[in-house]
């Protein structure tokens, strides 16, 4: 099992963690590849899906880790909650805690939710993004389809490119690939790269040809304009000519380099169709990896059952 109780974020996580989070995730792939694609881990454990804000991919892959392991779910959504009425998010929680729930997963806009709630509960709580702060089993699928690609995370170099700055799945992606040994290069608009990243030991560059000739792999981030408030970006066009993933920036290279992509993707943005649809990128196999790895963390942090395979 793992040193942690909690999954709130990859800063100061330990590695052999990760790596058994990793190792137990690619048990768990061969799992999905069976024609009963269901093992009876977590029979008789209750996880709440706590989403204060909208998701399709990590709701759904934590949906489909939850059931592939046999776990009972309950889906919680804040708009149609008692926290409209006035109730308050610490009574909201341990109202839900006491109808005897396992682990909670949650999302929230608020950077720091998630260890906020570790005040209020004593089930598991895996963070599913917490506002411009982390997403850390976006990082942890991330690696794994690294490791899957590679064989190795340590020494690796990965580009993350984009708006690095309103990115929970860079900072996570930065931590996690720091302490498992990979290289890091951060790319993107000098305006929307924040101040402090020196201090996380990676790398900056404004030349994506340059990051490109560099890279193992890139990390490709969209424009989040929903969390700027204000236009940090001219126009999509110019971002696209300095900072997109193009089809013939790919081809000048004369390279053979990973594209990965968390989604949702912006085609024709920060990455053209062809090269999204293309034998170098990755994209569908995080998300195959991101219900494997998912189901590892259950698995890990609510004391599964052995089973034969797994």
């Amino acid at each position: 099992m793992l040193e942690q109780k909690h999954l709130l974020g990859l800063e100061g996580y330990p590695g052999k963690d990760i790596q058994t989070i990793i190792d137990t995730a690619f048990n768990f792939r061969e799992v999905l590849d069976r024609p009963i694609k269901k093992v009876p881990s977590l029979q008789g454990v209750t996880i709440v899906n706590l989403f204060f804000e909208n998701s399709t991919r990590t709701r759904i892959s934590f949906e489909l880790a939850q059931k592939r392991l046999s776990a009972d779910t309950v889906n919680f959504s804040a708009s149609s909650s008692s926290l409209k009425k006035g109730e308050s998010f610490k009574d909201t929680s341990q109202n839900i805690e006491a109808m005897k729930i396992d682990a909670v997963v949650m999302r929230h806009p608020t950077p720091g939710s998630p260890k906020h709630l570790t005040n209020f509960i004593d089930s598991v709580i895996i963070n599913a993004g917490d506002g411009t702060h982390e997403h850390p089993t976006q990082a942890i699928l991330d690696m794994m389809s690294l490791y899957e690609k590679f064989g190795k995370l340590k020494g690796l170099r990965i580009g993350i490119v984009g708006d690095i700055m309103h990115s929970r799945v860079a900072l996570s992606n930065i931590h996690g690939l720091k302490t498992m040994g990979a290289k890091v290069t951060l790319c993107g608009p000098p305006n929307l790269i924040p101040e402090h990243i020196n201090d996380l030991g990676v790398s900056y560059s404004n030349n994506l040809d340059e990051v490109i000739e560099w890279a193992d792999a890139l990390n490709v981030l969209r424009i989040q304009k929903e969390r700027m408030g204000r236009g940090l970006v001219p126009s999509t066009r110019e971002y696209r000519s300095f900072f997109g993933i193009t089809s013939d920036r790919i081809k000048n290279h004369k390279k053979e380099i990973v594209i990965m992509h968390p989604g949702p993707m912006n085609r024709g943005v920060e990455i053209d169709g062809s090269v999204a649809d293309g034998d170098q990128t990755i994209i569908l196999d995080q998300v195959l990896n991101g219900v494997a790895s998912r189901m590892s963390i259950l698995y890990l942090l609510c004391g599964g059952k052995t089973v034969e395979g797994v």
